[in-house]
């Protein structure tokens, strides 16, 4: 597929279901008719910042995270169940899921949390997200 039509696609993609905002980086590809359309639908158009080659790729990575570990594993049915769903997942991305990045910490702990812990006793799992994921604690 050439690029040119690429945009048209996305173009349409815009006209027929146009989000609230659209977080885009600085290339030239994005003409002046993606501009149009965008600006036509009430697009808010968010562009990454310049000469910050990382914050394109952060973003990426967070997206896709979200994608592979929640949205393509469940069926979402309204913008309300949508921001729930995405609530419960930001929680459990930051206070319970292991990070490679950090040496397989978590981001933000909490006291109850496993992760990090020497003392004993039993391990509790908690669903998260009807149990797509689990949160590990240990009894009390």
């Amino acid at each position: 597929m050439c690029e040119d039509s690429v945009l048209k696609w996305v173009a349409q993609h815009l006209l027929e279901a146009p989000p609230k905002y659209l977080i885009r980086d600085n290339d030239a590809k994005y003409g002046a008719h993606f501009a149009a359309v965008a600006l036509g639908c009430g697009i808010e158009v968010l562009r990454t910042p310049i000469k910050a080659p990382r914050a394109n790729a952060i973003c990426e990575r967070l997206l896709g995270s979200v994608r592979r570990e929640c949205l393509d594993h469940l069926m979402i049915v309204s913008e309300q169940h949508l921001r729930r769903v995405l609530k419960d997942y930001v929680a459990y991305f930051n206070q319970s899921r292991p990070h490679q990045g950090i040496e397989q910490r978590i981001p933000a702990p909490e006291e109850y949390s496993v992760h990090g812990s020497g003392a004993s006793g039993q391990v509790i799992a908690f669903p998260v997200l009807g149990g797509l994921h689990h949160d590990f604690r240990r009894a009390a």
